[in-house]
């Protein structure tokens, strides 16, 4: 019988793709011009970028064991692996669309109940080939591309927001990354210098 590939906590660190629009979601140290001010997420079409990858997390109230499924319907935090801030939303205004900012916010990971998605999938855990919704547990949102483009110094990137209404724009699949299984090293053990690989 074959084993079903599924996402389990600070086991993965991957590529998540906008299925509609077919960008991943990206982050860098540049900031917001307006807003928070805080540090900006985007979607980018270029695939294995080492900004496009995304740890997935517990929640800090909630006790996580490494290599735990996760559930449809858990709650979850996305820490961006380069520069340990996580996926954030709140209620500033994004720069291009009028929607809700989404945003990378905290240091080393640590960042506060705004960081917390819920992961809306069809069965009972997220599965990797399966296209899954992530709604803002505060603000009841969900993380949207529609495709307006930056122009400069990040010409070319789309904006990541987050808006009400479930829609294509709204479902994301895990893509390129490291998965691995529970019984293997921890993440912060590996090499980050060579190219990110997939393993089951």
């Amino acid at each position: 019988m074959v084993e079903r590939q599924v996402l389990r906590l600070r086991s993965a660190a991957i590529e998540l793709l906008n299925v509609k629009h077919n960008v991943r979601l990206h982050s860098h140290d540049v900031r917001y011009g307006s807003g928070s001010g805080q540090q900006s997420v985007t979607g980018v079409t270029t695939v294995e970028d080492s900004n496009s990858y995304w740890n997935v997390r517990g929640t800090s109230g909630a006790l996580c064991h490494r290599g735990t499924p996760v559930k449809c319907g858990q709650t979850i935090r996305l820490t961006h692996l380069n520069t340990g801030r996580n996926l954030h939303s709140h209620y500033f205004t994004s720069p291009l669309s009028s929607n809700q900012e989404v945003s990378a916010f905290g240091e080393e990971g640590e960042g506060d109940h705004l960081d917390e998605w819920t992961v809306q999938c069809g069965g009972s855990v997220w599965e990797r080939e399966e296209a899954v919704r992530f709604q803002h547990a505060s603000t009841d949102t969900l993380l949207s591309v529609t495709g307006e483009q930056y122009g400069r110094p990040i010409h070319g990137q789309r904006e990541v927001h987050a808006m009400t209404g479930s829609s294509q724009h709204s479902l994301w699949r895990a893509m390129e990354g490291v998965y691995m299984k529970p019984s293997e090293s921890p993440l912060g053990n590996m090499d980050y210098s060579h190219p990110l690989h997939t393993e089951f």
